[in-house]
C-alpha cells in the first residue's frame, strides 16, 4: 500500500487519529481501533514502571472497556517496520483474524497492511 491518501476515508481517519496520538503524546506509537458500530479508542504507547503496553494493545483494551465486540479496522503509526505478534494477536482477539492492521511511518503513509490472522 501506498499514500495514505488512497485509503477508504474511515481508515484514513484511524492513521490520522493515531499519527496525532504519537505527536501529542511523545511516545513511540500511536494507534486507533475503529470497532463494528464504527467508533475509534485512539491510544499511546504506556510505559509504566509496572505496566508496559504498546498503542496498539492499549487502543484495544480501551475498546474493550468501553464495550466494543469487534473490530473492523486497526492502525499503528510507528518507526518499527513490522507490529510486534503481540499486537497483531491483540486485534485477532477481539477482531477475528480478518482484521487489516495499517501500518504507517511518523509521516503518515501507510506502509503495509498486516492480518491480525
Amino acid at each position: 500500500m501506498s499514500e495514505s491518501n488512497e485509503l477508504d476515508p474511515e481508515d484514513r481517519k484511524i492513521v490520522t487519529l493515531a499519527r496525532s496520538a504519537r505527536a501529542r503524546n511523545g511516545v513511540p506509537e500511536g494507534a486507533a481501533v475503529r470497532d463494528e458500530t464504527g467508533r475509534t479508542y485512539v491510544a499511546g504507547t504506556v510505559e509504566l514502571a509496572s505496566l508496559k503496553l504498546s498503542a496498539l494493545q492499549t487502543a484495544v483494551a480501551m475498546a474493550v472497556a468501553s464495550g466494543a465486540t469487534s473490530l473492523e479496522a486497526a492502525a499503528v503509526v510507528t518507526e518499527a517496520d513490522e507490529v510486534p505478534g503481540a499486537d497483531l494477536a491483540a486485534v485477532r482477539d477481539l477482531g477475528g483474524t480478518g482484521t487489516p492492521v495499517l501500518v504507517a511511518g511518523v509521516d503518515g503513509v501507510v506502509r503495509s497492511t498486516a492480518a491480525a490472522g
